[in-house]
């Protein structure tokens, strides 16, 4: 069901794909030899094959397919990380993504730091994240540590930080890959009671091997095989479709 009819992402026949080393030449004599007799130093990979669907104001979209899918490779392309060969995609908003820990950090930065330096590679001002912080900061449970090194938090304080950031910033669009509460048991009660609050009230895509968040948390979801999507809908009846796929 439709949160909203206003679309915030929209993406029509969508293609990406990777170029994989196979053969390398020794020398330049060998890369014209290899060239005429018409042999190529990699094979391509398609990964994204045509997809096309519109993303909806508030709502909370799951994407799941088995692995190697596409599903990573169509977040990291929402974001930007990824541009692909052929198709459109158009976001109307502020996106903020969660993929890959450790992105945007420099760990000879303060937590503080760090902070700032997220909003910026975000698109933020400082007076926007001036804005932000104390609620980033509260909500990682880190207020003690701002001022110490990045290099000097834990793998768990890092990952707490950089996830708060994430669903504090007041973005309009929030990626989020394989990951939905990090941390110890009562900080993961905090960020699926954050989930269950934001439902229908902010615009999130959510890349999961989950059914149970799909059900829980998600008002859609689409599932991905091969590249393509094999199934569009509500959250049960995409779950259903994937768990068939190993019947």
């Amino acid at each position: 069901m439709k949160a909203d009819t206003k679309v915030v992402i929209s993406v029509k026949n969508l293609h990406k794909s990777f170029k994989l080393p196979t053969e390398r030449a020794g020398g330049l004599k060998q890369a014209i030899f290899n060239r005429l007799k018409g042999i190529r130093g990699y094979t391509e990979q398609k990964v994204l094959n045509g997809l096309s669907f519109d993303i909806y104001q508030n709502e909370f979209v799951g994407i799941v397919g088995r692995n190697g899918s596409g599903k990573s490779t169509l977040l990291k392309t929402l974001a930007k990380i990824y541009f692909p060969e052929k198709g459109s995609l158009e976001i109307n908003g502020t996106l903020v993504p969660f993929i890959e820990l450790g992105v945007g950090f420099n760990p000879d930065l303060t937590g503080y730091e760090n902070v700032y330096l997220n909003g910026a590679l975000l698109g933020f001002s400082n007076k926007e994240m001036d804005a932000m912080y104390d609620d980033i900061v509260d909500f990682a449970e880190l207020r003690p540590f701002m001022n110490q090194k990045l290099k000097n938090f834990s793998s768990g304080m890092q990952v707490r930080l950089a996830f708060s950031i994430a669903i504090r910033a007041k973005g309009d669009i929030l990626l989020l890959d394989e990951v939905l509460a990090v941390g110890d048991a009562e900080f993961q009660k905090k960020c699926n009671d954050y989930f269950a609050a934001i439902k229908g009230n902010q615009t999130v895509i959510l890349v999961t091997h989950s059914m149970e968040n799909v059900r829980k948390y998600c008002t859609r979801a689409i599932l991905i095989e091969n590249g393509k999507i094999v199934k569009d809908g509500s959250p049960d009846e995409v779950a259903t479709a994937y768990e068939k796929l190993w019947d």
